[in-house]
């Protein structure tokens, strides 16, 4: 499950937080010529403009080149184009934000457009169909800005602000101080399309590859000849093959269905899978001895070339291409974290350690064991045990839900009632209802949203052909906070330019608050007094195992960016040892198992670039949310924190909660919880 941030060069008021560049060394415009430009505007427009006539002018002139135009010429588009008159520099604000939403936002429906025989379930995927998906409409739209001067005018007239100026001062802006310096962020690398380019061909491919990684399970068997799956069941990899873990807890054959299904995980992130049972039903394959059969006859099958990883480093060195054009944020890391999240990873790093590192990893494990009646085993990374009780199987709650949502529009029908269960008036859950539109996703699903007012976000999961099973249920439940909180912030927010949240974490904790209430929202009951304790300890867990997959993925991008020639080979070599590095850490200690790789299985670290993070950071926004609204109404309460906008992250935490984002509150849950858990 994954939130879609497209890679739009306009709209990085929305998703990244860009500062002002340090000064280009052999700039084209000289410090003689930028302090003449500063001295004849300041003489102009006065004293009171001067500081934002250093920036401007300092912005502008980093940017210009040789073919932009001569000093002269660069002298006088400055003392044209800079605007001193208040009024006039509103007005300049104001047609801005329309011209930024209009832009951004019919690209962004083109994009989703082109992306839809890739994305949906519409049959074979043609050639094309993937040629189409690779191809950027607008990736050449930067530089039509800079070429004909638009992006001069805004740098020239709007500052931008470094993260360490932001932290320092942003507590004391109002809203349109706040709207005016994520207008200041846009321009502030001159990066070539072809670049651009390049990052979504790599990025689409990566997406294909993974959308279409599926496992005949029902074509599984052990070393007895037995197999437990259905026939027909095929589960996506990494999302199914975790949630059929996770399922099994309780079922018949559940261990020895979770023990075939890890490995399966540990093929694939060894890459000893076979190549023809990947998306295919043909052969029978048996994981534990990676034996192909077809038609009961053992048959000589070549493990998949390492295109997981050699998807993986395409991804990087696109992305890596762009580091000359960040001379302040030289790495997609420093970019991912200090830009986008606007969290440094040193802050992430040791949010995610001091939680693994807490006694209470310790004590919630020893819970499961005894719980579990066995021994933990590494896939118990995933325990599910920890909710209320329905008293109903999944393959109950299966017929449940393709009963009420036989296809996608069935679930959009519902998405009104769903939000005034949730609190949200009938007026506002009809509104944000009517800006939800749901597809049936080809991968696991997802959230596309809109960036503009008169266009619908799109919500994307699994509808099989009889109907939305439990899963795909529960994938549209959490996708739908995504799409939820993504109306509320385009439509609710004040300005334009603050529309979103801060990062992707925040909309993460929003769908994770939706996803907890999946069961409560299809009308089964959970009958039992210890469900907040319950639900403490599910966050832990859900907490502790995905902060050790963002760790890996955050070590394994520094590895490469440590080894820039590495082969998909060598890459893989270091995924592993990774994984077993941080597994032997912080859960080799509590599972008693030494060097697993399962950590390595994320299908989000072959395609999305950093993004696995921003879940382990949902999932404390959540913990803290959570704690906030006991007690009080979930939709108004919601309508509030999301109307902040993109404003930093922690000054969003301080208005939405009261604290910064902290484990604490997680951790205090945890010890609450664990006396009253048996």
């Amino acid at each position: 499950m994954k939130y879609i941030k497209w890679t739009l060069c306009l709209v990085v008021i929305l998703f990244f937080s860009l500062g002002l560049q340090a000064q280009i060394k052999n700039s084209f415009i000289d410090n003689n010529t930028i302090d003449t430009v500063k001295d004849v505007l300041v003489k102009e427009f006065g004293e009171s403009n001067s500081t934002r006539i250093d920036r401007g002018v300092t912005q502008a002139a980093q940017s210009w080149t040789q073919e932009d135009g001569t000093k002269e010429e660069f002298i006088e588009f400055c003392k044209s184009n800079f605007i001193g008159d208040p009024q006039k520099l509103e007005l300049l604000f104001k047609r801005f934000e329309m011209y930024s939403e209009m832009i951004a936002g019919y690209n962004n429906e083109m994009y989703m457009d082109i992306k839809q025989p890739v994305e949906l379930n519409w049959g074979e995927i043609l050639p094309l169909d993937e040629r189409m998906s690779e191809y950027s409409p607008i990736s050449h739209l930067m530089d039509d800005f800079f070429k004909n001067k638009i992006a001069f005018i805004i740098l020239l007239n709007f500052p931008a602000y470094t993260l360490e100026e932001k932290i320092k001062s942003g507590d004391k802006w109002n809203r349109k101080e706040w709207a005016l310096a994520r207008i200041g962020d846009i321009f502030d690398s001159r990066q070539p399309a072809s670049v651009e380019q390049e990052i979504t061909r790599v990025t689409a491919r990566a997406e294909l590859y993974i959308s279409r990684y599926n496992i005949y399970v029902g074509k599984l068997v052990d070393q007895k000849g037995l197999t437990y799956f259905p026939e027909d069941k095929v589960l996506l990899s990494h999302w199914n093959l975790r949630d059929e873990i996770k399922s099994n807890y309780k079922e018949k054959d559940g261990f020895a269905k979770q023990k075939m299904i890890y490995k399966v995980m540990e093929r694939i992130i060894s890459q000893e899978i076979p190549g023809v049972v990947i998306d295919n039903p043909k052969y029978t394959w048996n994981p534990f001895t990676n034996t192909v059969y077809d038609n009961g006859k053992v048959i000589n099958a070549e493990r998949e070339p390492d295109t997981r990883y050699a998807r993986f480093l395409d991804i990087y060195k696109a992305e890596k291409a762009s580091d000359p054009y960040y001379p302040a944020y030289p790495t997609h890391i420093k970019r991912i974290f200090e830009q986008d999240r606007e969290i440094p990873e040193a802050e992430v790093e040791a949010l995610f350690t001091g939680l693994l590192s807490s006694p209470e990893v310790g004590q919630v494990a020893s819970l499961i064991e005894k719980r579990l009646h066995r021994k933990l085993q590494p896939f118990d990374i995933w325990y599910d045990g920890f909710k209320a009780d329905s008293g109903i199987s999944e393959q109950e709650l299966d017929k449940i839900t393709k009963a009420k949502y036989p296809t996608g529009e069935a679930f959009e029908k519902d998405i009104v009632e769903i939000l005034v269960k949730l609190g949200f008036s009938k007026e506002k859950a009809a509104f944000i209802t009517s800006q939800i539109r749901v597809d049936a996703a080809r991968g696991s699903g997802h959230c596309a949203s809109s960036l503009m007012k008169s266009a619908k976000t799109r919500l994307r999961t699994r509808v099989t052909k009889d109907g939305m099973d439990y899963k795909g249920y529960n994938i549209a439940v959490h996708e739908l906070g995504h799409a939820v909180e993504s109306t509320i912030s385009l439509h609710d927010v004040d300005y334009y330019s603050l529309v979103s949240v801060p990062n992707i974490a925040f909309t993460e904790a929003f769908a994770f608050l939706f996803q907890a209430r999946d069961l409560d929202l299809l009308g089964v009951k959970k009958e039992n007094p210890q469900e907040k304790y319950l639900e403490a300890l599910d966050i832990f867990w859900n907490s502790v195992e995905i902060m050790g997959v963002a760790l890996v993925d955050m070590k394994v991008w520094n590895w490469m960016y440590q080894n820039p020639d590495a082969t998909p080979a060598q890459l893989k070599e270091a995924v592993i040892s990774i994984s077993k590095e941080v597994w032997n850490k912080y859960y080799a200690p509590v599972f008693k198992i030494k060097d697993q790789t399962v950590l390595g299985i994320y299908s989000h670290m072959i395609d999305s670039a950093l993004y696995l993070p921003d879940y382990p950071l949902g999932y404390v926004i959540q913990s803290q949310i959570e704690k906030y609204m006991e007690g009080k109404n979930i939709g108004t309460e919601m309508e509030r924190m999301c109307k902040a906008g993109k404003i930093l992250p922690q000054l969003w935490m301080e208005n939405a909660v009261g604290a910064k984002i902290s484990v604490k509150p997680m951790l205090d849950a945890v010890k609450e919880a664990l006396p009253h858990i048996k």
